[in-house]
């Protein structure tokens, strides 16, 4: 609309005044009203003003240029500081943590502390910032959290201090979370499965933390160690971080102590572990506890006697796939069997079991073994004609025998370098075979092969946190804060398994669910969000299994709510 000078007369005398129109929905047309009123134009002489009519026509015209400015201004659309889209691939987990009823739990921490923001909004921005694009802290905080959907109100610092906190207690926390998941869900710890893995930091200086020590990718950086404990289930019901130069072996013992003393476990477990963690103590570990266990054991370091049994080829049962093709061969025995060990005063201690012994042959797992042995074997051989020096063998070394040639005389040539042909053909003929021991003597061979085999499951959630998750690098330097950061991607693949075991059925892989999580997107505008992710099974399976409409190409506000407050 518009503004204009309406002149009335009045009394002998013309007045002046600014009147708007503007459109008047009760009678869907123009009406007009006062904007202001200015007087007679006799009154506006006496004030100066030599041609009132001409002085105030103009301010009418000032008023209408502007309006027409604000107008054009408004149709316009400018970009925003903030990004359009909204992630709301996290909302599975969002119905899971509300479900576990962690706020109450969590709200409890902030009564004994000085925090003057939200201590549970932190952990679920974070957890779902990590699901759908994980990246540093102040990335994810600049980045991330203000595209989730729903908003967040913390700075920085506070996020830091935050994590600074859940990583100085993470395993009480962890101890809350396996409680409720107990309530909530039900855990099965019959069967326990446990394992190891660690993180490298690309940093020089070793700390407190952060130690050198056998690295999985064989880095020379610094590293730190998690152990990972999963039920029968695969859910996972424990973790813990260790400094990187720290045997893993008593590890184990240590997290399923704590956790069944926590949690109010009884009765009997049997942990499974693969060869890394299997030593005589593990193994009176769960004896003494009147738990049991199931490990793997390195066929190469079997007594003679035992290695006999191993390549014997009688008693072998065929496991054969639809097409008749041998996928792996078993047989098994009932023994006694030594064990000794050496306690904290360095004393041994000798005992014996009777154990079920499960010895697999498996034809792919030989053929790739032999092809590995035979290039370390080409390896070493080139190395020996090269006259190498002994470092540069690295793994080749098991296949070469290094001699001294001087017999304390000093010459030229001090080590006398020669392939170790019994060594070759012994791993040679071991390939493809591998050995499961247990105290289970009365469950059945394919019970026990499947058991040991769901361990695939815990290197699965490693692979998750370092891969999906971007555990590492880590962009933290205090000790509190990158255990909190663990805390996170520890929390995170728990309501992932929970999604994926127990309310998804394990109908679907964690590969699928991930890339939910990062791919479910909407652009929001004014009125309306345009749902911008690409169509595929899994998200038309959630989509029926759920009843909501993420499906539709565009959302409204309703919509949108209906699935942010969704409920399992």
């Amino acid at each position: 609309m518009a503004y204009f000078l309406k002149k009335a007369n009045q009394s002998n005398n013309l007045y002046l005044a600014i009147y708007e129109s503007y459109y008047s929905p009760e009678i869907k047309g123009t009406r007009h009203r006062c904007y202001k009123s200015l007087g007679s134009i006799t009154a506006l002489k006496k004030k100066g003003i030599e041609d009132p009519i001409a002085f105030y026509q103009k301010e009418v015209d000032k008023l209408n240029e502007e309006r027409k400015k604000n107008e054009d201004d408004q149709s316009r659309k400018y970009i925003s500081e903030r990004s359009p889209i909204r992630y709301l691939g996290y909302f599975p987990l969002d119905a899971i943590m509300r479900k576990l009823d962690m706020k109450k739990y969590i709200d409890f921490f902030k009564l004994n502390t000085s925090f003057d923001y939200d201590l549970y909004d932190i952990l679920c921005a974070l957890i779902y910032a990590r699901s759908v694009k994980p990246c540093s802290k102040h990335k994810t905080f600049h980045e991330v959290i203000p595209c989730l959907y729903k908003d967040y109100d913390f700075s920085y610092d506070q996020l830091l201090n935050a994590l600074d906190y859940y990583g100085n207690d993470y395993e009480k926390f962890i101890e809350l979370f396996t409680g409720q998941v107990k309530e909530k869900y039900l855990l099965d710890t019959s069967i326990t499965y446990f394992d190891c893995t660690n993180f490298y930091f690309e940093i020089d200086r070793e700390d407190d933390f952060r130690r050198k020590g056998p690295s999985k990718e064989n880095r020379k950086d610094p590293i730190v160690g998690m152990g990972l404990l999963l039920d029968a289930n695969q859910i996972p019901i424990g973790m813990k971080l260790y400094p990187g130069n720290e045997s893993e072996k008593p590890l184990m013992r240590e997290v399923i102590d704590s956790l069944k003393s926590q949690n109010n476990i009884e009765g009997r477990t049997i942990h499974v572990a693969d060869k890394g963690l299997n030593c005589a103590r593990n193994i009176y570990f769960s004896k003494k506890n009147k738990d049991g266990y199931l490990f793997s054991k390195s066929v190469k370091q079997l007594p003679g006697k035992e290695k006999v049994w191993v390549l014997l080829k009688n008693d072998y049962k065929d496991v054969k796939d639809s097409k008749g093709n041998i996928l792996y061969s078993y047989k098994s025995c009932i023994d006694k069997f030594p064990y000794v060990y050496e306690d904290e005063k360095k004393e041994k201690h000798t005992f014996e079991l009777t154990e079920k012994r499960l010895v697999t042959y498996n034809p792919d797992l030989s053929r790739k073994k032999r092809y590995e042995i035979n290039r370390m074997v080409e390896k070493a051989k080139e190395l020996t004609l090269s006259k190498a020096k002994k470092s540069e063998y690295g793994e080749a070394s098991k296949y070469v025998t290094f001699s001294s040639t001087s017999k304390g005389e000093i010459t030229e040539d001090k080590v006398k370098v020669t392939i170790n042909e019994k060594a070759i053909e012994e791993d040679l003929k071991l390939a493809g075979y591998n050995l499961l021991v247990t105290s289970e003597i009365k469950m059945k061979d394919k019970d026990i092969y499947d058991t040991y085999h769901n361990l695939w499951r815990i290197e699965e959630s490693f692979k998750i946190m370092k891969s999906d998750l971007d555990a590492r690098p880590v962009f933290l330097q205090k000790e509190n804060t990158i255990k909190g950061h663990f805390f996170i991607c520890y929390i995170t693949v728990l309501l992932e398994r929970l999604l994926q075991f127990i309310e998804l059925k394990n109908e679907f892989s964690s590969s699928d669910i991930y890339s939910f999580f990062k791919e479910f997107k909407v652009v929001k505008d004014e009125h309306i969000n345009i749902n911008i992710t690409s169509s595929n099974d899994f998200i038309k399976a959630l989509a029926q299994k759920t009843k909501l409409p993420i499906l539709n190409s565009r959302l409204n506000d309703k919509q949108i709510k209906k699935v942010l407050e969704y409920k399992l």
